[in-house]
């Protein structure tokens, strides 16, 4: 390490601390240590604190090092610095090594060294380690800190030790808003939402962070009215709390919901972070609404916004949904930065756009890359297979994928490949590679195999992918139990078709949930279903059908009813 020495005024003790507070780049804080060698002052704990400190504030922690162990006789306060300094820089395990040299050398901690410590037993799961600190907090009489006692909470919590924790904060004799946030943390990570919100209702004041922690605690679970009511009742909601939401309302499949929320945010002049973007680009491909995805990547561009690799992927996965393929496969080549999300995300794009070579051809530039495929990777492959009936390739791919990646084949990979044999018209094939699975057949797979048999009109082992659907889905099967009527009338076996529908009826089986669809209009999400008399335009939208009914007849148009059943 070289230090220019500078010819200035000598400064004293106290200066020389504020100036190292003021610092703005590595290279002045290194200039004033070369001042302190050349004042001879290397050896004061106060300005060695301070510059330990300011190296730590520029993420350096090799001049750190160096300052400390020209220190004779670090001070309590020398060796707080420097194990701050290691938590800091992401070195936990040096924090701990310099802490034990600390009491060797007889140097007692202090409460600003304790907590430290802990939080690097709680990186390094350190159990015992921790265990033993805990004791020393009761041994050098720090059990009335506050500060420590919230650390322990922590540590004992990311071990899953709620109750460890809970005696911790019992403990306390007296709670700031983050050692109450932190127990309420501590309860809701294990999913025990009902001591947690016990606990978040008996706190004296309610900060930010523990609103935070109880709606990403029932955004968790599921509990989105939960979630709902409690951001409602907030009186200042920061980029968290509104992240949280418009997360928890995509996660439950309530994307609409989640992009009116991004508005209102907005609207607040909340500036969203790289997730909340992430998650609302997402959330308009589910829905298909192509002009709010472009109106938010734009917004993205305009704000100045970093294209990462998850803003990147959720882009190219909102445009191959949205139809707009070739803007999917401008994002993917203007991006910096490819991980594994990126490029499976242009992969599955280009396979459900039906262009399956493109597919493979950019599976093995990924692997040129030196990017590992995945299993998320192989069901995109072995569905761009499937979409262009690549028989042979799909087999080849999906057999590398265990004897040459080691990737276990799941559920997924296996309805592909049933689904690509079935459409090739190799059902006795797929029948085979179902019984030969390693793990019991869902629904899915027995039904792509259904399907290939109606194609292909083979009522034996319809009958069979029936029966098991029949014991895998006995709630949810009519769709099923549809697709075999169906084939028997066209079989003309008319008493098996009478047969269905008795078992049906007997046991209740109806359509519940019709298939849906959804149009954007002026930046609003419409959903319809079959038979669906709840839009507010639904009269509108059926006179309309009925016009269309009598035009299309007038030019000679007959509906085919020979499948409706």
């Amino acid at each position: 390490m070289k230090f220019f020495v500078i010819n200035r005024p000598r400064l004293t003790v106290r200066q020389m601390a504020d100036r190292l507070k003021r610092c703005s780049s590595l290279k002045e804080v290194e200039s004033l240590y070369a001042m302190m060698i050349k004042n001879d002052i290397t050896q004061n704990c106060f300005l060695v604190n301070q510059y330990i400190t300011a190296c730590s504030n520029f993420h350096s922690i090799d001049s750190a090092i160096f300052a400390f162990s020209q220190t004779e006789n670090p001070n309590v306060f020398v060796y707080n610095a420097i194990i701050a300094a290691f938590v800091n820089c992401f070195r936990p395990f040096q924090a701990l090594r310099y802490y034990i040299d600390m009491l060797r050398n007889a140097v007692y901690p202090s409460s600003y060294t304790l907590p430290a410590i802990i939080k690097s037993c709680r990186v390094l799961s350190a159990t015992g380690f921790g265990e033993c600190v805990n004791g020393q907090v009761w041994k050098y009489g720090f059990q009335s800190h506050v500060h420590v006692l919230t650390a322990l909470v922590d540590f004992y919590s990311s071990l899953g030790r709620v109750v460890e924790s809970r005696m911790m904060f019992d403990e306390m004799p007296d709670r700031d808003g983050f050692a109450w946030s932190t127990m309420i943390e501590a309860h809701a990570g294990v999913g025990d939402l009902a001591s947690a919100r016990k606990l978040f209702d008996e706190m004296p004041e309610k900060n930010t962070a523990a609103w935070n922690t109880m709606i990403h605690g029932y955004a968790r679970v599921g509990d989105v009215n939960s979630a709902e009511e409690l951001f409602k009742m907030m009186l200042e909601k920061d980029l968290i709390s509104w992240t949280t939401m418009v997360n928890c309302y995509a996660k439950s499949k309530q994307y609409s919901k989640a992009l009116e929320l991004f508005y209102e945010m907005k609207n607040e002049e909340v500036r969203p972070d790289e997730v909340t973007m992430s998650t609302v680009i997402s959330a308009c491909a589910h829905l298909g609404a192509l002009n709010q995805g472009k109106e938010i990547h734009i917004y993205a561009m305009h704000s100045g916004f970093d294209l990462d690799v998850y803003m990147g992927s959720a882009l190219i996965d909102m445009y191959a949904k949205c139809g707009v393929l070739e803007m999917a496969l401008v994002v993917f080549f203007k991006l910096q930065e490819k991980n594994i999300f990126c490029w499976n995300s242009v992969i599955d794009g280009l396979a459900v756009h039906g262009r399956a070579e493109e597919a493979l051809v950019m599976s093995g530039q990924m692997e040129k890359e030196k990017i590992k495929p995945n299993g998320v990777t192989f069901v995109s492959i072995l569905s761009a297979c499937t979409h262009s009936g690549l028989v042979e390739e799909g087999q080849r791919r999906f057999f590398n994928m265990t004897h040459k990646y080691g990737i276990l084949p799941e559920i997924e990979h296996y309805g592909c490949m049933i689904d690509l044999l079935c459409k090739a018209g190799l059902l006795e094939e797929a029948l085979e590679l179902i019984r030969g699975m390693r793990m019991e057949p869902n629904s899915v797979v027995w039904g792509a195999l259904l399907g290939g048999c109606k194609l292909l009109k083979n009522l034996e082992i319809a009958q069979v992918a029936v029966d098991r659907l029949i014991v895998l889905e006995s709630n949810n099967s009519s769709g099923y139990y549809s697709l075999l009527v169906s084939m028997y009338a066209e079989a003309n076996r008319w008493h098996e078709v009478a047969r269905i529908r008795t078992i049906m009826k007997e046991q209740g089986v109806e359509k519940r949930s019709p298939g849906s669809s959804w149009v954007e209009v002026e930046k609003k999400t419409h959903q319809f279903s079959a038979c669906d008399n709840y839009h507010p335009a639904s009269g509108e939208i059926y006179s309309l059908l009925d016009v269309l009914d009598v035009q299309l007849k007038l030019i000679g148009y007959a509906p085919q009813f020979d499948f409706i059943l």
